[in-house]
């Protein structure tokens, strides 16, 4: 079966998708983007997901490449043409073509839009083993909260901790405390029970599957804080965990080598994952 992309109007043979060279998102990274799950023909939390597209878009002064109902419509036509049961829509608006110049275009420019999909497995309730991350300092820039397309810090991170063995990296700012993963939110479970996750601020990415959960830990009147907590904190803790849109809720098991708890998956991730599958089964159907 063939598998088709969205570039600009239209859609084309996967294979054969391509972006001008001028276009400023391939030179200056000067572009956002959005990945939005997809689980059993239905989406997850589209509308918090554009709301953020939308968010990411006015931070950096581009403007919309088509009308937010029509985006929608793509996006669904490229899940039926791409028969998508399970997976991912990644989509990415840039700030267009044009001469290279470090400032904005002079004259206008129409936004670039691209989409694509990519199938995966149907992620189930189970979480299996569970996940190792590793430790490293937090190099990026001071904007986090916007989803830029400038990701070469997190690629760096992410290459370093599959080299020693881990899932994923968890990020540590100048005080020694866990920002976030490369590209997932991070979490960690106190002795007492209390659900611990970085507060929002420009050194994180809002993540949405975040944002769901915690709308499923009061509704499960979870104990829930939003703090910087520190690497030897999440080393002694009694369970950690990482959420986003390809991970829903992985249980943490090891950080840096050493032992979560007793290094097994905890209770507490266990039900935040069952929780947030059944929540993903309920999402919006497309037709």
């Amino acid at each position: 079966m063939a598998r088709y992309a969205y570039v600009n109007g239209r859609y084309v043979d996967h294979r054969e998708a391509s972006v001008h060279i001028e276009d400023r998102g391939y030179q200056l990274a000067d572009g956002v983007y959005e990945v939005v799950g997809v689980r059993d023909g239905k989406l997850i939390d589209e509308k918090p997901h554009i709301d953020r597209l939308d968010r990411s878009l006015k931070e950096l002064r581009i403007g919309w490449p088509v009308s937010r109902n029509t985006m929608g419509f793509i996006l669904r036509e490229l899940m039926r043409k791409n028969r998508l049961r399970d997976g991912l829509v990644y989509i990415q608006v840039t700030r267009g073509v044009a001469r290279r110049d470090h400032g904005f275009p002079t004259t206008p420019v129409k936004p670039a839009l691209v989409m694509t999909t990519k199938a995966t497995k149907h992620i189930v309730a189970d979480a299996g083993p569970g996940v190792a991350v590793k430790s490293m300092p937090d190099i990026r820039w001071e904007r986090c909260d916007i989803k830029t397309v400038a990701l070469l810090p997190n690629v760096l991170a992410k290459q370093a901790a599959r080299e020693a063995g881990a899932y994923e990296a968890w990020l540590l700012d100048e005080k020694g405390c866990v920002t976030e993963g490369a590209s997932t939110n991070a979490w960690i479970v106190t002795d007492d029970g209390e659900l611990v996750t970085r507060q929002t601020d420009n050194g994180i990415l809002s993540g949405i599957t975040r944002q769901t959960l915690k709308s499923i830990c009061n509704s499960l009147q979870l104990k829930f804080v939003e703090r910087p907590f520190t690497l030897d904190e999440a080393k002694k803790a009694k369970e950690a965990f990482i959420t986003s849109a390809t991970s829903f809720v992985t249980p943490v098991v090891k950080i840096d080598g050493d032992k979560v708890g007793d290094g097994k998956v905890g209770a507490t991730a266990r039900r935040l994952r069952e929780e947030y599958v059944r929540f993903s089964e309920a999402g919006e159907a497309v037709t």
